[in-house]
C-alpha cells in the first residue's frame, strides 16, 4: 500500500498527459451533444436541462471533494457533468436571457480570469499539481465550470457570428492549440498558464466538433441525431477512461525534490 508521505505528494486530479487531452476533448464533445439532446431533441428546454445536469454535478462533485485520492472514473464523471451543465447553462444565458453569444463569452471569460487571479493570490500558484486541499479544489472546479460554460458560448459565437462556420471554427481553435503546444515545448512560458489556455480552448473545439455532427445539413452540419451521437461518445468515453493509462499528478515540490 502507498504510505502516507507518498499519498500526500499526489494530487487528486490526473497528471497532464496526451491521454488526458484525448479524454478531455471526447468529454467536451459529449457535453455539447448531450446537452443538446436533452434540451432540444427531448424538448425539455435549457432551464430544465441545466437543473438536471447541475443536480448530477453537485452529487458527483461532492463525492470528488470527499475522496482522499485520485479516482479516474469519478474525476471524468465530474468533468463530463461540467460540460453538460456548461452547455445548457450557456445556451440558457445566451438565448433565453438574451445576453447573446459575444456577451456571454466576454462575461464567462472574465469569470475564468477572475477565478484564476483569486486562486493565484490566495494560494500562490494555479498549478493543477497542487490540487489536494478542499480550498484548492474549490478554485480548480470553479475555473473548470466557468471554462466549460465559456466554451459553448465561444464556440457558438465563432460559428454563427464570424462567418467561420463549425468546421472553420474548429480549424482556428485547433491552430490556437497547436500554438499553445509549441509554446510549451519550445519556450519557458508559464506551464500553469499554458495548461489553462489549452483547457479553455479544448472546450470550444469540442463544441464546434459536436455542432458539425448534429446540426442540420443546411446549417453546415451532418444532421446526425443528438441521442445517437451522445450514446456513441459515452461508450467511447468509458472505453478511453478504462484503457488509457492515468495516474495522479504529483505535487510540484515533491517532483522537484525527487
Amino acid at each position: 500500500m502507498m504510505d502516507a508521505e507518498n499519498r500526500a505528494a499526489l494530487s487528486k486530479v490526473p497528471a497532464v498527459t496526451l491521454g488526458f487531452w484525448v479524454i478531455k476533448i471526447v468529454a467536451t464533445t459529449l457535453g455539447e451533444v448531450g446537452g443538446n439532446a436533452v434540451t432540444l431533441t427531448l424538448g425539455l428546454g435549457y432551464l430544465t436541462g441545466t437543473a438536471i445536469f447541475a443536480s448530477a454535478l453537485v452529487v458527483l462533485l461532492t463525492a470528488q471533494i470527499r475522496a482522499d485520492r485520485f479516482h479516474s472514473a469519478l474525476y471524468w464523471a465530474v468533468i463530463t457533468a461540467t460540460t453538460l451543465a456548461g452547455t445548457t447553462l450557456a445556451d440558457f444565458c445566451d438565448r433565453s436571457l438574451g445576453i447573446g453569444y459575444l456577451g456571454g463569452s466576454l462575461l464567462l471569460f472574465s469569470l475564468v480570469v477572475l477565478t484564476l487571479v483569486l486562486w493565484k493570490r490566495t494560494l500562490g500558484t494555479i498549478a493543477v499539481e497542487t490540487v489536494r486541499s478542499r480550498k484548492t479544489e474549490g478554485f480548480y472546479w470553479a475555473a473548470i465550470m466557468f471554462s466549460q460554460t465559456l466554451g459553448t458560448a465561444l464556440g457558438d459565437w465563432m460559428a454563427d457570428s464570424t462567418g467561420l462556420g463549425y468546421n472553420g471554427s474548429a480549424l482556428v481553435i485547433a491552430a490556437a492549440l497547436a500554438v499553445t503546444a509549441t509554446l510549451y515545448y519550445l519556450t519557458n512560458v508559464s506551464r500553469p498558464l499554458l495548461f489553462w489556455a489549452a483547457f479553455i480552448l479544448t472546450r470550444p473545439l469540442g463544441a464546434t466538433l459536436a455542432n458539425s455532427l448534429d446540426k442540420p445539413l443546411a446549417a453546415g452540419g451532418l444532421g446526425i441525431n443528438d441521442i445517437t451521437i451522445s450514446g456513441a461518445l459515452a461508450l467511447v468515453m468509458i472505453v478511453f477512461v478504462l484503457v488509457i493509462p492515468q495516474r495522479a499528478g504529483q505535487h510540484v515540490e515533491h517532483r522537484e525534490a525527487a
